[in-house]
């Protein structure tokens, strides 16, 4: 059997649950989803209403952090936790960025449905010389590090930018992320960048909101992707002494906004942080 049916056959295993990168995309416009899928996110719809314009705000300032790096001199791209190859993916923006299309770019998720997804859709979308998938846990650094290397798309000489979207808020603090990005933040070469970004419970706009998001971590727990939310100093810590780029930790839609941003006029109301360190030379 091929990787391709493996990958095939995976997904067709999956669809008795939800899957939280398939919810993910549903929220953000995609149509890699099932029923399952857009059953849940409805349910946690009509708690949070905004829960969508979250997601989208996430994949948003992916994009825009993406064309920064590029735009900057990176052309490496590892991106952990990856979920599913949708709208706005890192290689399309890196390429677009990049019209030499001299980028690279390694997807990494330890979900075997959004490898098979990845896997599929890559094959029809992206360059097998430039772009791949890969499975491995972000908890795990050392067998990671090593899948990276071995994948022979990233060299580890040169600055990369190492991406992780939307994905700490499923860490939990009793799971050591401090000591598993540090171990990421030594192997990178210097000039690499960090891009991190996550939900957070910060400064609700009501009692209501924050009721809601309390619920909201009650009905993640039901799923294979348990969550936390952090406040923007709880977060800081995970850049290490990196020198973070301007402007900063922030909200995301203050995080060099354009024409298509949401919450431009609110930061505060996304629930989502996000910001660029950069690893001293």
């Amino acid at each position: 059997m091929t990787d391709h049916d493996e990958a095939l056959r995976a997904i067709g295993s999956s669809l008795d649950r939800p899957s939280a990168a398939r919810i993910y995309d549903y929220f953000i416009g995609g149509t890699t989803n099932y029923a399952i899928d857009r059953e849940f996110a409805e349910k946690v719809r009509r708690r949070l209403p905004l829960m969508g314009d979250y997601c989208m705000t996430s994949r948003q300032f992916l994009g825009r952090a993406v064309r920064r790096c590029a735009e900057l001199g990176i052309r490496q791209f590892v991106d952990i936790g990856s979920g599913l190859p949708t709208t706005g993916n890192v290689h399309e923006v890196a390429d677009e960025a990049r019209p030499e299309e001299d980028t690279h770019v390694l997807y990494i998720d330890n979900e075997p449905i959004a490898l098979a997804h990845s896997q599929v859709l890559l094959a029809d979308t992206a360059d097998p010389d430039r772009h791949h998938a890969i499975a491995a846990d972000f908890l795990q650094p050392e067998d990671l590090w090593e899948r990276v290397r071995e994948s022979e798309i990233i060299n580890l000489r040169e600055p990369v930018a190492l991406v992780i979207n939307a994905v700490m808020h499923f860490i939990k603090d009793s799971e050591d992320p401090d000591a598993v990005l540090a171990y990421y933040r030594q192997r990178l070469a210097p000039g690499s960048l960090l891009v991190l970004s996550q939900m957070t419970n910060e400064n609700p706009v009501n009692d209501d909101e924050r009721q809601a998001l309390l619920d909201l971590l009650e009905y993640y727990e039901t799923t294979t992707n348990p969550g936390v939310l952090r406040t923007m100093t709880e977060f800081s810590r995970f850049f290490g002494d990196w020198p973070l780029l301007p402007p900063g930790l922030v909200y995301a839609p203050a995080w060099h906004p354009d024409s298509a941003t949401l919450f431009t006029r609110s930061p505060s109301e996304s629930r989502v942080i996000g910001g660029i360190a950069q690893k001293p030379a």
